[in-house]
């Protein structure tokens, strides 16, 4: 068993577009969607205007200068009540750097971020065939059984 190197969390800003991209990248070797995440990345324009925004939030794992893994979400606000809630959209980690608290890690650093923002919740999505997302997940909050519907637009 190899000794468990140290990492760090970090909020990425509008300057941090090259991390950036380099956690798409551990997205797409992460979910097997190299295409999706690598193929047609936005413009540096675009990148400023979300990672500078207040409606994302971009997370990087880092052992030194390397992104070992991430989260993305997206900050909804509400409209029956003055609040938000956090939806994490993707979160993944390297498959060398996994069940060594990383993902846990993201998640924490998440909610003092999500709190400051006014959430009153964080939510995220897990195939339930996936036994060791839904065992991080359960760790943090109730589960709850719904179904997904994608809607094309018109």
């Amino acid at each position: 068993m190899s000794a468990m190197k140290p990492f760090s969390i970090r909020r990425l800003l509008a300057r941090d577009q090259e991390m950036f991209r380099q956690l798409l990248a551990v997205f797409g070797r992460a979910f097997e969607e190299n295409d999706t995440y690598m193929s047609a990345q936005p413009g540096a324009a675009y990148l400023e205007a979300l990672l500078g925004g207040d409606q994302f939030i971009a997370l990087a794992a880092l052992e030194g200068d390397n992104v070992i893994g991430g989260l993305a979400a997206y900050v909804l606000k509400k409209f029956e009540r003055e609040r938000s809630e956090v939806y994490i959209y993707d979160l993944a980690v390297e498959e060398a750097h996994r069940r060594m608290g990383v993902a846990t890690a993201l998640i924490e650093f998440l909610k003092p971020i999500a709190s400051d923002r006014g959430a009153h919740v964080i939510f995220i999505q897990a195939d339930a065939s996936d036994g060791p997302a839904v065992a991080l997940y359960s760790k943090f909050g109730i589960r709850e059984d719904v179904l997904h519907f994608d809607i094309v637009p018109s």
